[in-house]
């Protein structure tokens, strides 16, 4: 803040917040939950001061029951006069040139800080933590390592399940049960299941969920755990049945794109070069128009983070940051493969966190009747 000129930092509750106090999220409601002045609740930083919470009764009682602020605390009940009572807390605060609002924060509370302060004043704090999270401890890595092996733990479980007439609602099902069983909290986004091929294409968001496949299909895995407040995101592709000579080629095509992008992660290197070079093996095969994704993205606190490892971002990698490797190539009518690892960039170059191996799978058997 200091070195950004910042004086006040204002945060709702957020992989943010979690990280400078320990205030931890709950598990994601579909949709936005909402409570009587929900817009108050966050924090406030100043420079050479504890923090100021302020939140609103249902998510002191109850989405932080037991969390100790690390400050002052400022509860606002269902019946109290929630702008007057923001207000309050902002006048106590002195008069900040500078006031930096988190991505979380609801729009209500970044309007009443620009009428109480000046909306001249106001700046998006996007920067500000994520420059401290970005570079993980070795505490983290350990907690992301637990988060992985849950995912891993998961897809040794599930693979087996890829055969004629199981549907991606079965596989789904098979992977949420099979997280929680490992130690995961909560998926860390939506576990998604599906073929890739286009129109027609079974997939476990759509209608076709329930749709039971036929040998000769390939499966695509995406999904992800939480542990200790850590996110994994984790892939692979199973195919059912014997898989044919091209596809294989294919496969292997990948990976070489997987590895290629795992060793251009040395220290320096700016996140688009790393993208190119995991780009470049599936374009040199004539491919490249069949690798619509990036190379991955930043992971951590929150499972989306920046940097990206996309073409458009200049940021260069530093050792400690922790990003996806995941490479596909989707064939709309024919077939599609992808896998997905985490890797933390170190001085020579990517580390694999995890230990799943990346070798093609199929499978033969048939369900039980």
């Amino acid at each position: 803040m200091r070195e950004e000129g910042v004086d006040l930092l204002f945060l709702a509750p957020s992989a943010d917040l979690e990280y400078l106090t320990g205030a931890e999220r709950g598990v994601p409601n579909f949709g936005q939950v909402s409570y009587a002045h929900g817009w108050v609740a966050g924090a406030f930083f100043r420079l050479d001061a504890e923090p100021v919470f302020v939140l609103p009764r249902m998510v002191a009682a109850f989405e932080l029951q037991g969390f100790e602020a690390p400050g002052d605390l400022v509860v606002v009940n269902e019946t109290d006069d929630g702008p007057r009572l923001f207000a309050d807390v902002v006048a106590k605060l002195g008069s900040p040139a500078v006031v930096a609002v988190g991505d979380r924060v609801w729009a209500e509370a970044t309007l009443q800080l620009g009428t109480l302060l000046g909306f001249d004043r106001l700046r998006t704090a996007s920067t500000l933590v994520n420059d401290l999270r970005r570079v993980k401890s070795n505490e983290e890595l350990a907690a992301m390592g637990r988060a992985i092996a849950a995912v891993e733990g998961t897809m040794e479980a599930v693979a087996p399940k890829v055969v004629p007439g199981v549907s991606m609602l079965d596989l789904l099902e098979e992977v949420e049960h099979e997280l929680l069983a490992r130690g995961s909290k909560t998926p860390s986004f939506a576990t998604h299941i599906f073929t890739g091929l286009g129109p027609g294409e079974l997939d476990s968001s759509t209608e076709t969920a329930r749709e039971p496949i036929s040998e000769g299909t390939s499966v695509m895995f995406d999904f992800g755990g939480v542990v200790d407040g850590y996110c994994s995101d984790f892939g692979r592709t199973v195919y059912c049945g014997e898989p044919p000579d091209d596809y294989r080629e294919t496969y292997e095509i990948m990976l070489a794109a997987q590895e290629a992008g795992r060793a251009a992660a040395t220290a320096g290197t700016l996140a688009r070069e790393v993208n190119a070079a995991c780009r470049a093996p599936i374009e040199a095969a004539g491919l490249g128009e069949h690798f619509r994704h990036r190379m991955g993205h930043g992971i951590g606190l929150d499972v989306h983070e920046k940097p990206f490892i996309s073409a458009e971002d200049e940021t260069p990698l530093e050792p400690g940051m922790t990003f996806t490797d995941e490479p596909s190539i989707i064939i709309p009518g024919r077939y599609s493969v992808r896998i997905e690892d985490i890797v933390v960039c170190e001085e020579s170059g990517g580390r694999k966190l995890g230990s799943h191996p990346p070798d093609l799978v199929w499978t033969t058997s048939r369900r039980p009747a």
